[in-house]
């Protein structure tokens, strides 16, 4: 049975999202209480209409025009007019994936009853998502302020039948895939139009993505960190609870008890308990600290994003019980930008310490491993270009980390004089943390690697069980091979969760 979300406008959470960053389906309805809402609020919008009031939004231009009053009778073209010439997108679509959360996202501000549009509308809305009617949106042209006028625009083309769209995974016009799922184009009426590309939910869309699947990431760094240590024979001492009350970081506590967790029961530790190392690196060493750091970051992040599930960005806002309409800057993206382009920063560092213990574990002058973790060095390389992939990666997110949060540029003749530019940000922090699944991947098929010179020796329970879920597709490297196979394996693994749920079941649950 599929995962079903009630959109109230009011109590959605990531969790009820993560189906859709994960590529599933999910049951969408509205309660009645909100559709109630949608309707006093549209009430107050026709009103206005019908009075002739002179209400940005509903009866005039928009931005630099919003001075010049529309006749009645041209309101709805007013309101289609707006969609198509905002189609102005660029570049590749997005993943299926965030265009379904985008979907999700607006309909739930829409049903908040502050945007005034049609109980109707949001009716179609929810037919169209739940026969699998999907916008083809451009990635870019967003500068996150006046909403994602841009991407929303082509979203909301879509269901007038202008542009492509996808059903059941299959691009085609807009006008025949809403004939293949039985609907007709949507007709706009006053404010409609407006309220379907005045937001900001393709940043939370993107963001969503981010969030969920860095959590994952948060979880596998610390999981994949404890099998490195088992390899390198490295000390737990750094994670006992009395150095991070010392040090008063919950992420750092948190990081040390997931360390701990998947170290317990340990005879590969147990076995150099009297070795003569003092100090083990930084990579080592000062896991709690740097992942800590980057849990600290990911709790901060993940608290906005949770927050703007559920919030009001459209303009101008009404209000039922004062009958108010209201211009507002609910659409600007600054703070989302900030907090995404921090998440991007914070992924990058945990990038940043794996590609090093995967130096600590190739290198023989470093690890007393075989060079390159083959049995057989010299005729075969072994893993040594793991690293140097490991490395490409991590040397890409530093650009990447740039926060584009303290960029801005005027539009709409400088009506819109400051942007968040919260799209990119959002896109940014996206790529960052593709580019750490796959270095933690690389990290994880070393640290495998590196274990099968200890096997006499029993790992930790959550260690052994991250080396046991690595090998149900990754067989250990004894002659050259092809390892992009290898590298392809451990990557999805590690990105559908496969390898913290492994760990998980062996150990109870991570924090994160």
């Amino acid at each position: 049975m599929k995962p079903s979300i009630v959109l109230d406008g009011t109590s959605l959470t990531l969790s009820d999202l993560e189906p859709l960053v994960r590529g599933a389906d999910v049951a969408l309805s509205v309660a009645p209480s909100a559709m109630a809402a949608v309707q006093r609020a549209r009430e107050i919008v026709e009103r206005h209409v019908a009075r002739g009031d002179v209400v940005y939004g509903l009866t005039t231009g928009f931005g630099k025009l919003k001075n010049v009053a529309i006749p009645a009778a041209d309101l709805a073209q007013l309101q289609t007019n707006l969609v198509l010439s905002h189609c102005c997108g660029i570049g590749d679509p997005m993943p299926a994936e965030e265009v379904r959360i985008a979907q999700v996202l607006r309909l739930n501000g829409l049903v908040r009853g502050h945007s005034g549009v049609s109980p109707q509308l949001v009716e179609t809305l929810v037919r169209l998502f739940t026969k699998g009617f999907v916008p083809v949106v451009p990635r870019q042209g967003s500068v996150g302020a006046s909403g994602d006028l841009a991407p929303l625009a082509h979203m909301a083309a879509a269901y007038l039948g202008h542009g492509d769209a996808y059903v059941g995974g299959k691009r085609m016009s807009a006008r025949d895939a809403l004939r293949q799922v039985g609907e007709e184009p949507v007709r706009l009426s006053a404010k409609e139009g407006l309220a379907l590309i005045n937001g900001t939910e393709v940043i939370k869309a993107i963001g969503t993505c981010a969030v969920i699947r860095a959590t994952n990431v948060a979880k596998s760094a610390d999981a994949i960190a404890a099998l490195s240590i088992e390899a390198l024979l490295g000390s737990l001492k750094p994670f006992a609870d009395r150095i991070a009350d010392l040090k008063g970081h919950a992420g750092h506590r948190r990081v040390a008890r997931n360390v701990r967790a998947c170290l317990a029961d340990s005879q590969v530790l147990a076995s150099h308990t009297d070795c003569d190392r003092v100090q083990d690196p930084y990579s080592l060493r000062c896991v709690p600290q740097i992942h800590g750091a980057f849990h600290a970051a990911l709790e901060h992040v993940r608290g906005v994003i949770a927050t703007e599930l559920t919030s009001v960005t459209d303009n101008p806002l009404v209000f039922p019980d004062t009958g108010e309409v209201v211009s507002a800057g609910q659409f600007h993206g600054q703070p989302l930008s900030i907090p995404l382009d921090y998440l991007g920063i914070a992924l990058a560092t945990i990038g940043n310490v794996s590609e090093r213990r995967i130096e600590q574990l190739v290198n023989p002058d470093l690890s007393h491993l075989p060079a390159f973790l083959t049995p057989k060095p010299g005729l075969n390389s072994g893993m040594m270009i793991v690293q140097v992939a490991a490395a490409a990666l991590a040397s890409e997110n530093k650009p990447l980390a740039h926060p584009a949060s303290v960029d801005t540029i005027p539009t709409s003749a400088n009506q819109e004089d400051h942007v968040s530019m919260g799209v990119t940000a959002a896109r940014k922090a996206l790529s960052i943390c593709a580019n750490v699944e796959a270095i933690l991947a690389l990290e994880w098929l070393c640290a495998g690697q590196a274990r099968e010179f200890h096997k006499e020796l029993r790992a930790g329970k959550g260690a052994e069980a991250a080396h046991a879920c690595l090998r149900t597709r990754v067989t250990p490297l004894g002659e050259d091979r092809w390892m992009h196979a290898d590298i392809q394996s451990a990557i999805l693994l590690l990105r559908e969760g496969k390898l913290v749920a492994a760990v998980e079941a062996a150990v109870g649950p991570l924090q994160a």
